[in-house]
């Protein structure tokens, strides 16, 4: 939200300073020069990443003017999830956690908690990571590694639209070049006739420039920067389950597996650890 809402200042204080220049505005209305941007940077960002990523940029895109789910309770939430689940392989043995994870929807336990239940890639990682340290067959330290591996591999591949966008944003200067390059050989051809022809058509081949710029630093690299720091929140929410897990798998007690967990929380969104211990503990009870 705070991205649209910062696009629109940039937007309305470049006009407003415009305006007060006592410049005209619809000479800023250039149709023709939108058509050479716009469609010139939907061509470098098709021929660059394809249809998959353009299609992974408009939904990235969209995703970020939706609140951020990873908040304080959410984290506070999956704390608490993960608590239950380690009790209940402490009361019950290892065994007493196959009818949660193996469909995970369908647990009392895991159920309860859509932010974690609704992000596919949290609860496939966080189930078939608990899956593998059912099986006996993979040391804690081997396990670390391997979760490190999936988490490498899906931040890789998630940070793709923000990359797309960002390559798009650093070629809008200039593609606002190669517009106003083409304004100037039209202009050179009205070169003999009246000033204010020519004087017109000058100013319409610097708006491409002028276009070209306001589109990269103003609205698309804000964009690719609120999408990767939306990335960021979500690694944070796999690596609380990554510590969690590993703690876990080397025995340690449920208290001491969600409080590695929650150390990985940046302070802004972390509860305390007393927070953290009533919070468990009345879910428990």
């Amino acid at each position: 939200m705070f991205t649209i809402i910062g696009v629109v200042v940039v937007l309305v204080a470049v006009i407003v300073g415009y305006i007060m220049h006592h410049g005209n505005m619809s000479v800023l209305i250039q149709i023709n020069e939108i058509i050479i941007l716009v469609g010139a940077g939907f061509g470098s960002l098709m021929a660059g990443h394809g249809m998959a990523g353009v299609k992974g940029a408009i939904q990235g895109s969209l995703g970020i003017m939706k609140p951020d789910p990873y908040t304080k309770d959410a984290f506070t939430d999956l704390l608490k999830m993960m608590y239950q689940l380690f009790n209940v392989a402490r009361k019950e043995g290892l065994l007493g956690l196959e009818k949660h994870i193996e469909e995970p929807a369908k647990s009392e336990i895991l159920g309860k908690y859509p932010t974690f239940i609704n992000n596919h890639h949290a609860s496939d990682f966080f189930c078939d990571t608990l899956k593998v340290i059912l099986s006996g067959s993979v040391g804690p330290h081997d396990l670390s590694e391997m979760m490190e591996l999936d988490l490498e591999v899906a931040h890789h591949h998630a940070m793709l639209p923000a990359q797309a966008i960002q390559t798009t944003s650093d070629a809008m200067p200039g593609f606002g070049i190669v517009a106003a390059v083409l304004g100037v050989i039209i202009t050179m051809g009205k070169i003999g006739g009246e000033a204010a022809a020519i004087g017109e058509s000058v100013a319409a081949a610097l708006v491409g420039t002028f276009m070209g710029i306001l589109i990269a630093y103003g609205i698309l690299s804000p964009l690719s920067k609120a999408m990767e720091l939306r990335l960021q929140s979500e690694g944070m929410y796999m690596n609380c389950m990554r510590h969690a897990l590993f703690s876990f798998a080397r025995g340690e007690a449920p208290i001491t597996c969600v409080e590695f967990a929650r150390r990985n929380i940046e302070p802004t969104v972390r509860p305390g650890f007393t927070e953290m211990e009533n919070a468990v503990k009345e879910k428990a009870a």
